[in-house]
């Protein structure tokens, strides 16, 4: 099994994705989660605080459903919460489903762009806190706003997950929703950046809200397949304008990714 630990974490550039509502189901055969696997592990006892309350308030459905905020077709959800310590894994680029990891698409990405988004590609998640792409990590069922008890997602990651970003010196891209950037923002300086998915209308920007993920997946991919360890924005500017993304310099601390509507929500 990949080891997070045997990659450096000194990459030039940081992407930051958030994770997906929805998770691929299954694993390798014959594997459960190891938290020594994991990179990041300053935040191994948040994670196992994290798993533990998942996995009580799992064992009370009603509890569950309240708690995850499931519907009555989504309460079957829960139970896979019950086995979290002992489930299958899988990497986390490929565990998580939905828009953006299916405009990425990590299955079809050749190995060494897939060894790239592991040492500059991580996942934010209300139960792991931050994970890196290759990461190998249980299917559950848990964001940013749960109400487990025990556990307040905000809470348990915000300064954790800052300070795992602040030792970044680099480039830092954060592709995040807002929802999951408040779980341990980025640090502000230069070379870290939010990006918003916008559409251009005649010269007027709107922001585009749920068809922002195939935006961002695509984004990603052409980025992993790339494979350039970008030592500033400028690098990283320069490149997207040579492949004719429209990424650019918007509000102070943001850059906006520009794409047409059509093309955002196919």
């Amino acid at each position: 099994m990949w080891n997070a630990r045997s990659r450096s974490s000194t990459a030039d550039v940081l992407i930051l994705l958030p994770p997906s509502e929805t998770k691929r189901t299954g694993g390798a055969n014959g594997s459960r989660l190891e938290l020594d696997a994991l990179a990041f592990p300053a935040l191994n006892t948040a994670r196992v605080e994290a798993l533990d309350a998942l996995v009580a308030v799992s064992s009370d459905p009603d509890a569950a459903r309240a708690a995850l905020k499931l519907s009555a077709r989504q309460a079957p959800e829960s139970e896979r919460n019950r086995t979290l310590w002992t489930a299958p894994v899988m990497p986390s680029i490929d565990r998580y489903d939905g828009v953006l990891f299916d405009a990425l698409g990590a299955g079809t990405l050749p190995p060494d762009a897939r060894a790239f988004a592991h040492a500059h590609l991580a996942i934010s998640s209300a139960l792991f806190g931050l994970t890196r792409a290759l990461d190998p990590i249980p299917a559950y069922r848990m964001s940013a706003d749960s109400r487990v008890p025990g556990i307040r997602p905000k809470h348990a990651w915000s300064h954790l997950v800052s300070a795992e970003l602040a030792s970044v010196s680099g480039v830092i891209l954060d592709l995040r929703s807002e929802a999951y950037a408040a779980l341990g923002p980025a640090p502000r300086r230069e070379g870290s950046v939010y990006a918003r998915v916008v559409t251009d209308e005649g010269g007027r920007r709107r922001a585009l809200n749920h068809f922002n993920k195939a935006g961002k997946g695509r984004l990603v991919r052409s980025l992993l397949l790339a494979g350039i360890d970008h030592p500033d924005l400028a690098s990283l500017l320069a490149w997207s304008q040579s492949t004719g993304i429209r990424l650019e310099r918007g509000a102070p601390g943001e850059l906006e990714l520009v794409v047409e509507e059509s093309s955002a929500i196919h």
